[in-house]
């Protein structure tokens, strides 16, 4: 018999064991002879629906390949520290030209060059001399080359301008794009004509305010909006799926994190980025189905994929979405 989910209460911190779900999912394929990640298991790429303009435009997957024996190293310039996780920002100059990369070291066989908007990342054995890694990343100076000023140009065509915060400003909602209007709702009337009303057959949005209002205050009224709306969203979401399930999560809160859509504690205590509100309800349900499965496998297994698609067949279409609609693809709020 399923248990019932609790009444839920605003999360504490989550300060004890947790897995996260990542904002910049790692994109599909990857041509690598090293074992899958565990958040790449049984999830292949799969058409995204159709998305408002701020979320419209896919990303091409990371592009990626391998080396394995190098001829001899190129000239090497100094050097920064290395990160929490022991990667370690390197520079090289190739002919006339300085390339940054970001070097980890890992038990792989070969070495990974992966490019995206963030640069060049390169995993390599622990056992491969810097030497022999920087002649690796000479014998594809072409390619890097190429592969970096492709992603330039996708960043700079996709980049997302801030909103104008301005009677008539759009901005994407449950997967639709809305409409802010600075006056109150039409036949609204005393106090409920400050607060803001959601048309929801006409997508617009009426915050109540004065013709001539502060942008600062229209914006923060948008998203306090926009935050009580995630709350009441994924507090509906939630219990249908932990009923699915049959688990019970103790408490659920908003999140503004920059690196994760969504985490769960193994107390079941569980945060869901409030920026997923601009998403289809698909999408997140996506994302609770994704942290509450980790109330039955705390890991990335294929039996948690497989509890994923148990209470969600459609999850691939709904990670796909989410992969190729990053960061910078949101509105800047």
């Amino acid at each position: 018999m399923q248990n019932t989910p609790s009444r839920q209460r605003p999360a504490a911190a989550l300060d004890n064991p947790q897995l996260d779900l990542p904002l910049n999912l790692p994109s599909e394929p990857r041509l690598s002879s090293a074992a899958p990640s565990p958040a790449m298991s049984g999830a292949p790429a799969a058409p995204a629906p159709a998305m408002p303009a701020t979320l419209r435009g896919d990303i091409a997957p990371t592009d990626t390949t391998e080396i394995a024996t190098p001829p001899a190293p190129p000239f090497r310039a100094p050097n920064g520290p290395s990160a929490p996780d022991g990667t370690r920002s390197r520079h090289l100059v190739l002919g006339s030209q300085m390339l940054d990369y970001r070097l980890k070291r890992s038990s792989r066989r070969t070495i990974g060059f992966t490019i995206d908007g963030t640069g060049l990342a390169i995993t390599a054995p622990r056992w491969v001399t810097i030497g022999a890694i920087e002649s690796a990343i000479a014998e594809k100076e072409k390619w890097i080359f190429k592969k970096l000023t492709e992603w330039q140009t996708r960043v700079e065509q996709r980049a997302v301008p801030r909103i104008e915060w301005k009677d008539g400003a759009q901005l994407p909602y449950l997967g639709q794009t809305i409409s802010v209007m600075l006056s109150a709702a039409p036949g609204t009337t005393g106090k409920s004509a400050t607060q803001p009303a959601f048309d929801t057959d006409n997508g617009v949005l009426w915050l109540g305010l004065p013709a001539l209002a502060d942008v600062q205050l229209i914006r923060e009224r948008v998203q306090r909006w926009l935050h009580v709306r995630a709350l009441q969203v994924f507090g509906e979401r939630l219990p249908v799926y932990a009923a699915k399930l049959g688990v019970e999560f103790r408490a659920y809160a908003l999140s503004s994190a920059a690196t994760r859509w969504g985490s769960c504690s193994s107390e079941g205590k569980i945060r869901l980025n409030w920026r997923l509100i601009h998403f289809p309800v698909h999408v997140i349900d996506y994302v609770v189905a994704h942290e509450l499965a980790h109330l039955r496998e705390m890991n990335h297994s294929a039996r948690f994929w497989a509890t994923v698609e148990s209470i969600f067949p459609d999850f691939r279409e709904a990670r796909h979405t989410l992969k190729h609609h990053p960061p910078e693809l949101l509105p800047l709020l």
